[in-house]
């Protein structure tokens, strides 16, 4: 019987954890920069500037995944309006054109 409890807990520990980490998965919005750079074009200096960026993007999108409803969606809002004021101080007109068509087709395809 211990056994049987013990089985049955465990596995609905990992249902929790999966059911869990799939949610988190769609908030994660970390990304290879150097792929970014490179389709991008970025010198050295705009790299670093786009890594930190990126970063605290990220860590942003990660917290809002507690929300749900209008929270959410103005959380979202909020996030990608500050990454985008941010990116637009870094990036030429061309490259912010190009990441924001990246961003937007990103967050598209994790229906956010």
């Amino acid at each position: 019987m211990k056994k049987i409890a013990l089985t049955l807990v465990a596995l609905m520990a990992v249902t929790m954890s999966f059911a869990k980490s799939s949610a988190d998965r769609r908030f994660d919005m970390s990304c290879d920069i150097y792929r970014l750079s490179v389709t991008l074009n970025l010198d050295e200096q705009q790299m670093d500037a786009v890594e930190e960026i990126q970063d605290n993007f990220s860590n942003e999108m990660k917290s809002l995944s507690t929300l749900k409803g209008r929270q959410l969606r103005h959380g979202i809002h909020q996030t990608v309006r500050k990454d985008a004021e941010q990116m637009r101080q870094v990036l030429n007109p061309e490259q912010f054109h190009t990441y924001m068509r990246i961003l937007f087709a990103t967050l598209h395809n994790r229906n956010l």
